[in-house]
């Protein structure tokens, strides 16, 4: 398969060409191997970082963020003797044990200074995630315990550390994937994870769409390359990457189907590009699909659900067809053979984004692929569910129950 970043027949339109920039070098932390559901990875490069062009949108070009040598060893000293000292409490989310929504806790955290290649943001809007569930229950852990669980915000820059350049206080910028904690007030953050946010772009669509956004182009436009003329099959249609996914693949010119569990989420799906709808509640989806297909089958299937959907969905697939498994809902999928690929020759993938994004130019095109698609109007962000910080637990209840549709956003 092809690796391009274009998008056939679809004009992206001219795009913002005045962002504040970013370029640094300390080493990235990686998240664990079986980090599954999408995670953004910031690498270094060197100056002059760029965008390239995708579709027919402009350029993005982010000039660089250093911290100079001598500026380094003086200010490393002065970071670590004042740190304690000017050390303040924030409100956040902290778990101190693994389990249901009531372990996420609404307490005092302690928050120090940014140090050299670090910064201190104030957050205006965090992204919920699936994964951020993962966390909670244990199923992932998290590197400290107890800890604030997050994976993805946008904020105003509030301090910048020593010698550091390329930022500033004041500054609207995001970030997702790593370091875990952004259910806070503030958050200190390395400055080589974060992206400027385009002024065109509220910040609370930007914290809703950068780690879905990033996951649905991966899916798309890496895994496997959705074009015109392909049929597709998208679980959780309404969910937050579900309908960027329909959205995308629609505009792309495949034939979407997508499955959802009621009929609002169902009026959702559709009006974000879904050709056919299926209640899986009401009807037996494998069946349907057959039927939409005349027997055929997809190209490919894109679930995020797991366990209660995923032998039903390599039955739906065509001959070579492809099987993208991105997440696990309902639980992780019983182990499947080799040989029971075999029949119709299919393929399985289980993605993460972070191995799509491994070096600086795949990073930044793929974070400008997603902004410009915000931007000009190929996605609309859905951000149809807003809770205070301080009611992370509640989000999480109804997130789990499938209460919800679209992105789920928490305003501290």
């Amino acid at each position: 398969m092809g690796m391009s970043s274009g998008f056939p027949g679809l004009r992206i339109g001219r795009f913002l060409n005045h962002l504040p920039a970013l370029s640094v070098s300390p080493p990235s932390h990686l998240l664990p191997r079986h980090f599954l559901q999408s995670t953004l990875l910031l690498l270094p490069r060197p100056r002059h970082d760029t965008i390239s062009n995708v579709g027919r949108s402009r350029a993005i070009r982010f000039p660089s963020l250093s911290t100079s040598p001598s500026a380094q060893s003086r200010s490393s000293v002065r970071a670590v003797a004042t740190a304690s000292a000017s050390s303040e409490m924030v409100k956040a989310i902290r778990v101190h044990e693994f389990g249901g929504p009531e372990v996420l806790k609404w307490e005092d955290a302690e928050i120090g200074e940014p140090k050299e290649g670090e910064i201190r943001v104030k957050n205006k809007a965090v992204g919920i995630n699936f994964i951020d569930v993962i966390f909670r229950k244990g199923v992932f852990k998290a590197p400290t315990m107890p800890f604030t669980p997050g994976m993805e915000a946008v904020g105003e820059v509030v301090a910048v550390g020593p010698g550091l350049s390329g930022r500033k206080v004041g500054d609207i910028v995001a970030y997702a994937g790593g370091p875990i904690g952004s259910y806070a007030e503030e958050q200190i953050l390395p400055a080589s994870k974060v992206v400027p946010v385009p002024p065109s772009i509220d910040p609370v669509i930007a914290a809703s769409v950068m780690l879905k956004g990033m996951t649905a182009r991966t899916l798309l436009r890496r895994c496997f390359k959705v074009e015109n003329g392909h049929t597709i099959l998208v679980h959780a249609a309404a969910g937050g990457v579900g309908s960027l996914l329909c959205q995308w693949a629609n505009a792309l010119g495949a034939t979407v189907i997508g499955t959802v569990s009621t009929k609002e989420k169902a009026a959702q799906a559709k009006d974000d590009g879904c050709h056919h709808v299926i209640i899986y509640t009401e009807e037996d989806f494998v069946s349907r699909v057959k039927e939409i297909t005349s027997g055929n089958g997809v190209d490919v299937v894109y679930d995020s659900v797991g366990k209660d959907t995923f032998q039903g969905s390599l039955e739906c697939l065509k001959i070579r067809g492809f099987m993208v498994s991105f997440g696990q809902s309902s639980g992780n999928p019983d182990p499947v053979p080799l040989s029971a690929l075999a029949p119709k020759s299919l393929f399985l993938a289980r993605p993460s984004v972070m191995h799509y994004t491994s070096s600086r130019d795949e990073l930044l095109e793929a974070a400008g692929e997603v902004f410009a698609s915000v931007a000009s109007g190929v996605l609309k962000v859905r951000v149809n569910h807003r809770y205070p910080l301080s009611e992370a637990a509640k989000a999480h209840a109804d997130l789990e129950s499938r209460k919800t549709s679209g992105s789920v956003v928490l305003i501290p």
